[in-house]
């Protein structure tokens, strides 16, 4: 199992850094966490506007049914971007260096990210609003607003993407390892090991 798995490295908080409310060493809180916003607010946009098709189509049990479910995953959307909100300015003030092309990318991401947490509360406060009324589809203003929700979400994502995968933003660099043959795992913190020969 252990030549074809590695496991433990992965799971383990021993030897990891903890830096506060930006999370561990090569275990960031962050990233985590925008995975489920940015899911919830593109599935809001689609079952938004199966829900307004629906309705158009005659077709009122479905058209209520993803109407109730687009509300759920903006609501949750909504409560998991504060955490996700917090840690991303906190990695934004520690970890960024000023006036860098790193800065300017995070600076676009998070003006990006709060203004569809802008439009997040306003379209909940208006599915609030005609709550009341017993509206079983998104009328056309919430409609734009989710499809505009789901645009932008998509679109900040990019530059989240970015400051990861282009320039390597709160990646732990100790990688070589991971890359080497040898049938040894390496630890957080742990020193090099000799890589071992793969036995025969």
């Amino acid at each position: 199992m252990a030549r074809l798995f590695s496991f433990k490295p992965s799971l383990t908080f021993k030897g990891r850094k903890f830096k506060g409310i930006r999370g561990f060493s090569g275990k960031p809180f962050h990233p985590p966490l925008t995975d489920i916003t940015v899911a919830a607010y593109f599935l809001l946009a689609a079952f938004d506007l199966v829900s307004y098709v629906a309705f158009k189509m005659d077709r009122l049990e479905v058209a209520a049914d993803f109407y109730v479910s687009a509300t759920n995953v903006v609501l949750a959307g909504a409560i998991v971007s504060v955490p996700t909100i917090l840690t991303g300015f906190w990695d934004w003030l520690k970890s960024t260096p000023k006036h860098s092309q790193a800065w300017r990318t995070a600076n676009a991401h998070m003006a990006i990210m709060l203004t569809v947490s802008m439009l997040v509360a306003a379209n909940l406060v208006m599915r609030l609003a005609y709550y009341g009324a017993d509206l079983k589809y998104p009328d056309l203003t919430i409609l734009v607003l989710s499809l505009l929700i789901g645009g932008l979400v998509s679109w900040g994502a990019v530059y989240g993407g970015t400051m990861v995968y282009e320039y390597g933003f709160n990646v732990e660099q100790d990688f070589d390892h991971a890359y080497s043959e040898s049938e040894v795992d390496k630890y957080p913190g742990q020193k090099d090991t000799p890589a071992q020969e793969p036995s025969s």
